[in-house]
């Protein structure tokens, strides 16, 4: 089958250490189940991996991707919960177990015509989501899902800044807070990603570092360094900034005389457990919410794909067909 695997690491020219090579057909382990995958999708994850960020080089040479949708050896439809972990070490939450495994971390990922997982992972697709809706979801909405509901524990109403809208976090995060009522404000750079914020459900869209209308109840960074003094600046006396990435650099300015005195809190995120992947589909299903395409490509097309990520060009996310044949 074909496969494609990252084989060395740079930093500057990520992407000459990923190829496309034939590999054999995954055989489970016990507990674990093959599935043929029909959509993938792009994340930073695989940069980060390429660049050699929080990857270790003696776990390559492995397969990319974290998120895939399918079918099972039975013929069932299927999305895969993308983390690898036991429940119990994390005290019923997978996201706390300190030996968790995103997909392509320490198991061959999603840029492969077949994988195999534990079969807890697989998540029944449901009918009215498509595989390239199905495959946006198991990293990028989960995790903007987890920021909004669980760690800041949004409720109708509120008021909420989406930092760097265009990426797969932040429409989804956009997404899902305007259906659940919230007031959302984006930024960008990009005039586009600001009209499509508005077509999402936000209520404003503002250039980077702008001074919104009204302090805000939640902020979802992703962005890090480039933002985070706006960030500071926006949030309310009380409110909550929900980190789950620094894609501009992870060491700002914490100033912490603000945080303290006006008792705002600061609360990390990482991807999501299981149940929360299914109460999202739930949600999703009662709202009509769906992912955002910016495009999809074949397998053999993933180099282009990565380098549009990385230049930043991308609104939503980018799909990626294993069994599909370029044109």
């Amino acid at each position: 089958m074909l496969a494609a695997i990252a084989v060395s690491q740079n930093a500057f020219d990520p992407l000459s250490g990923l190829v496309l090579k034939d590999i054999p057909k995954p055989e489970p382990k016990p507990g674990w189940s093959v599935v043929r995958v029909v959509s993938s999708s792009l994340n930073m994850h695989d940069v980060w991996t390429l660049r050699g960020v929080g990857h270790p080089p003696e776990r390559l040479p492995i397969t990319l991707g974290c998120d895939a949708a399918g079918t099972d050896e039975d013929g069932n439809e299927v999305l895969i919960y993308p983390v690898i972990a036991n429940a119990d070490a994390g005290m019923g939450d997978e996201t706390l177990d300190p030996n968790r495994a995103l997909l392509s971390e320490q198991h061959d990922g999603a840029f492969a015509e077949y994988i195999t997982v534990p079969t807890r992972n697989l998540v029944p697709k449901p009918a009215w989501l498509s595989f390239d809706e199905a495959a946006c979801l198991p990293v990028a909405w989960t995790t903007a899902y987890r920021m909004l509901f669980t760690q800041a524990r949004l409720t109708a109403g509120d008021r909420v800044l989406v930092q760097g809208a265009g990426g797969g976090v932040a429409s989804a995060a956009i997404k899902l807070a305007a259906a659940a009522g919230a007031v959302v404000y984006a930024t960008s750079r990009s005039e586009e990603k600001r009209s499509e914020a508005i077509s999402w459900g936000a209520r404003g869209a503002f250039e980077s570092g702008a001074r919104l209308p009204e302090r805000v109840d939640v902020v979802i960074e992703t962005v890090g360094e480039a933002t985070w003094a706006h960030s500071m600046k926006c949030l309310r006396p009380g409110g909550t900034i929900v980190v789950a990435g620094a894609t501009s650099g992870a060491n700002p300015p914490a100033d912490l005389n603000r945080i303290f005195y006006l008792q705002q809190r600061v609360l990390g995120s990482t991807g999501c457990t299981r149940s929360e992947l299914v109460a999202m589909l739930k949600m999703m299903d009662a709202t009509g919410v769906r992912p955002v395409i910016d495009r999809t490509l074949p397998l053999e097309e993933i180099h282009k794909g990565l380098q549009i990520m990385i230049d930043g060009s991308l609104t939503g996310k980018l799909v990626i067909n294993p069994n599909i044949q370029p044109q």
